[in-house]
């Protein structure tokens, strides 16, 4: 007969070991996070198979043959690089927080919060590269302005009405 451990399973169930920890911290983080992070709705339209496979993508499709497919193209990735920013960033944290939980097999002091710390900070330099993107893709819709700043003048200036004429009343 098997002898059971601290947490009442006997010891080939190793599955539950930690199980009660991490419920009872995730539990406490996510219902934190839903306080912290706003609701955020994503609508992802289909390109019409043109991605090939038939996946989903959060950007449109990469045609560039107007300023406005550029601003568009921009303005998409800038939002969906925020957004995902925002989530991976919090599941960094609540990353962390679960595995701190997890007691150290060595028995140091602050021993697990060291070693989530170190597994929460991959993921978080996931979540400042996500941030950089956005910026990064705000960037050039900025930097193509400016570079073709007369092509498209050219185009507003062409696009627009031309003036009526004014009736001159002092020619009779």
């Amino acid at each position: 007969m098997a002898t059971p451990t601290r947490n009442g399973a006997s010891p080939g169930a190793k599955g539950n070991k930690f199980a009660n920890a991490g419920a009872a911290a995730g539990g406490f983080v996510g219902a934190m996070g839903g306080s912290f992070m706003p609701n955020i709705n994503i609508n992802v339209h289909r390109g019409g198979g043109r991605h090939g496979g038939g996946g989903q993508s959060l950007l449109p499709p990469p045609e560039f043959n107007s300023p406005a497919q550029v601003r568009n193209y921009c303005n998409t990735l800038r939002a969906a690089g925020v957004m995902l920013s925002m989530e991976v960033a919090m599941a960094a944290e609540i990353l962390k927080s679960v595995l701190a939980a997890v007691p150290d097999p060595e028995g140091r002091t602050f021993g697990s919060r060291i070693r989530a710390a170190k597994v929460a900070r991959k993921l978080r330099k996931s979540a400042d590269a996500l941030k950089d993107a956005a910026k990064n893709a705000a960037a050039t819709y900025s930097v193509f302005q400016q570079e073709y700043q007369e092509e498209i003048g050219r185009v507003r200036h062409r696009a627009r009405r031309p003036n009526a004429p004014t009736m001159n009343w002092a020619q009779q």
